[in-house]
């Protein structure tokens, strides 16, 4: 419901699926009554199924084969068991991490502390950024001390540094002054901001925003169509190309789908049975979508998929996706295609990525891919 509603607001970029997961989750066991990572997946897609611009944020869970951390702080299990959501470039990992004005954790009491700190850290979360697996926001970290004296402003201190070293971003908890083991940014008084930490902050903030640029995703148009794109028979040699498309409507406006022309480019050869279209599937209704085999002069592509909509129903809303489109190709007599030479066929597309070799054309015009 949330996501329906703020589809259109393009100051929510992203929502944290569940606050500190706890206790009995787990991550990656495959029990649906207690597998966060399970959970996330589903959350998100389901999410994302209603607007594919959000970003998903996943925090960790509590304890991962028998080590234990802080409330949603533990990332160790995304290595071997990563989520999986449906569109590519949504998932943000997040963690929570505190300091012993918290809960005295083991690690606090090391004789290497504070040096012994950027290890934890790494092992639990940050290695996720740092390996380039995805990226990672710090959602919470707070106390209420940063003096260079004691171990909790030892500790704080140490992680803006960290962060700052490693380039991943932040949210401190919290503002409100009224947060028993943290305090705030905010002074008792609800209005002054604490000094001391303001001066440690401020050493790690993101810069102000610029002027707003022309063309962003809140632009008020229609027809910035992006193309989605999975290889469902991902080897070369095969007698019936395979493949998944979503148009995604990055335009402030609806778009009447009439409009629109997509080309899957691909060389039937000079084989003697013809190529047939066969459409599997279409989220926003087969009888919407129409395809047909043109023949085509561009480079040693001979032919391509031209794929059209139709019907009364067919507006695309601003920021949302078609849904999938499951299309195949095939020879007349089943003879064997060579993918290989296909200008748009994409082997590594194992799950939904942009792909600018489809091309797409709105009354005509390309706005969309590279013809080859």
């Amino acid at each position: 419901m949330l996501a329906t509603r703020y589809a259109n607001n393009d100051t929510v970029v992203g929502v944290d699926l569940h606050n500190e997961p706890k206790g009995a989750a787990t991550w990656g066991t495959g029990n649906p009554e207690t597998d966060w990572r399970m959970a996330a997946e589903k959350a998100g897609n389901a999410v994302l199924g209603a607007n594919p611009y959000l970003l998903i944020i996943v925090e960790g869970i509590e304890q991962y084969n028998g080590d234990w951390y802080w409330w949603g702080g533990n990332l160790k299990g995304a290595r071997d068991h990563p989520v999986r959501l449906d569109l590519p470039g949504r998932l943000v990992y997040s963690a929570h991490d505190y300091g012993p004005g918290v809960y005295r954790q083991g690690w606090f009491d090391a004789p290497d502390f504070p040096n012994n700190l950027p290890k934890v850290w790494h092992d639990h979360w940050a290695y996720i950024q740092e390996a380039g697996i995805a990226p990672v926001i710090l959602g919470e970290f707070g106390g209420r001390s940063l003096e260079e004296t004691d171990d909790e402003g030892l500790w704080q201190r140490s992680l803006l540094e960290y962060l700052k070293k490693t380039g991943i971003s932040y949210f401190t908890w919290s503002l409100n002054p009224n947060s028993g083991d943290t305090g705030g940014l905010l002074n008792d008084d609800w209005l002054n901001v604490v000094t001391e930490k303001y001066e440690v902050y401020r050493s790690y903030l993101a810069p102000k925003l610029a002027e707003p640029r022309q063309g962003h995703v809140g632009a008020s148009s229609a027809g910035r169509i992006e193309v989605l794109y999975r290889a469902n028979e991902r080897s070369p040699k095969t007698n019936n190309i395979s493949f998944g498309i979503q148009l995604v409507e990055h335009g402030g406006e609806p778009l009447d789908l009439d409009r629109v022309e997509v080309r899957y480019w691909f060389n039937h050869g000079n084989r003697s049975g013809q190529p047939v279209a066969e459409l599997d599937y279409a989220a926003i209704g087969e009888t919407n979508v129409k395809t047909e085999i043109v023949k085509s002069e561009a480079g040693d592509q001979d032919r391509y998929l031209r794929i059209t909509f139709t019907g009364e129903k067919n507006i695309l809303q601003s920021y949302q996706s078609t849904g999938e489109i499951l299309l195949r190709i095939h020879a007349s007599d089943w003879s064997e295609y060579d993918q290989s030479n296909d200008y748009s066929f994409w082997p590594e597309a194992a799950g939904y990525r942009s792909s600018e070799k489809i091309t797409v054309y709105l009354d005509g015009k390309l706005i969309w891919g590279h013809a080859p």
